[in-house]
């Protein structure tokens, strides 16, 4: 497996000096993660298609770009590979064509040859996408609990819309699946949030999909207001401080939801990703150093899967919620990332609205928010 990494800033892509020339011999795949109005008015695909003409291309606007151990906006972080021993296989669809998100998950993964399929990576728009109904669509065919990650697109923290492009220039409601192939690839992942809970758990006595009504009978947005206290007065902005933890009966693993908007004349909020009816919740709040030490736990884990073995390339897909709370601090997550794998390995990724992961592995995907999602690749001999 060989790496070429890329930033475009100041009109032009600048290759990463550790950089290894392809052998023109494998598959090879360019990921790239870049501001919206980037890819919008800029050739970014063109320019990618001419630099690896024999490559498949991904691209995904964002709301910030990981290129190596930093955090940019406004630029271009891309990953060029190639895989020697390993197939790859890339399909791309769109949610207007489907009548919702789970039919859409479903048909993707199905689209995907199934034999010898070892993990698929999924990227999706971040604005006209369920991702909770997406991942579900797509478990609920992955017959043989292929390990499914990835993330949705973003939009930087304007909310608007969002772009992603397999194989075409990216565009509005694209959902794009790239399937890798064969026993050669080594494939990690781990996912956590480091949010800290308070207060008891709570059931959720009336939502539809990711609009939560009631809490214990009660209004959720004035129950949510009640543990806030002087936060409440800074709604909806100060939500991206207070996600809920959401933990469906009969299981002990839960998931982390951010709140995108509320509705004072229903009493609703509305999340990214869903709240089922049924469930309990838990109020969760910020605490600066354990962000960053979940994802240097989230790369960690990744090192369990692999015996410690140092992997080539990590792919870090966060929320946008984490680097809106941490400011100025946000290179910190992404440095402890770095001292964890060491120099060997490259990082690439951006900031999402929606990440998607097992809790553990050997577990079905779930969609998150508010968390570090750290994949990682390799080849064996």
């Amino acid at each position: 497996m060989k790496v070429e990494q890329l930033l475009y800033r100041h009109d032009a892509f600048i290759k990463d000096e550790k950089s290894e020339p392809f052998s023109g011999n494998g598959k090879q795949l360019v990921l790239a993660f870049g501001a919206k109005e980037m890819l919008e008015k800029n050739s970014i695909y063109e320019e990618l298609k001419t630099l690896y003409p024999a490559a498949s291309l991904v691209l995904c606007s964002t709301s910030g770009e990981i290129y190596d151990d930093a955090v940019y906006d406004n630029s271009v972080s891309a990953v060029a590979i190639e895989l020697e021993k390993t197939d790859i296989q890339t399909r791309q669809i769109n949610i207007s064509n489907f009548s919702n998100s789970f039919e859409a998950g479903s048909f993707l993964f199905r689209e995907l040859p199934q034999d010898d399929l070892t993990y698929v990576l999924i990227i999706a728009d971040g604005g006209l996408v369920n991702g909770s109904e997406l991942v579900r669509g797509i478990e609920s065919v992955n017959r043989k609990n292929i390990p499914v990650t990835g993330g949705l697109a973003g939009d930087a923290a304007n909310f608007n819309y969002t772009l992603v492009g397999c194989n075409s220039q990216p565009a509005k409601g694209n959902i794009a699946a790239i399937g890798f192939y064969g026993e050669a690839l080594q494939v990690a992942h781990g996912s956590i949030g480091g949010w800290e809970t308070f207060g008891p758990e709570k059931k959720v006595t009336r939502s539809n999909a990711n609009k939560l009504y009631e809490i214990e009978h009660k209004s959720a947005l004035e129950t949510y207001k009640t543990y806030l206290g002087k936060y409440a007065d800074e709604l909806p902005g100060s939500a991206l401080l207070f996600p809920l933890s959401v933990r469906v009966e009969g299981s002990q693993d839960t998931v982390v939801r951010t709140i995108l908007s509320i509705d004072p004349v229903e009493q609703s909020m509305v999340f990214a990703g869903d709240v089922p009816e049924g469930s309990y919740v838990r109020f969760m709040k910020a605490n600066f150093d354990k962000l960053v030490e979940a994802s240097m736990n989230a790369a960690a884990a990744t090192l369990l899967q692999t015996f410690h073995q140092q992997p080539k390339l990590a792919l870090l897909i966060s929320c946008v919620g984490r680097k809106l709370i941490l400011g100025k601090r946000i290179d910190e997550e992404t440095e402890a990332i770095k001292d964890t794998f060491g120099p060997g390995t490259f990082l690439t990724g951006f900031y999402s609205y929606g990440e998607i992961s097992p809790l553990v592995p050997g577990s079905a995907c779930a969609l998150h928010n508010q968390t570090m999602t750290v994949t990682t690749f390799d080849e064996i001999c």
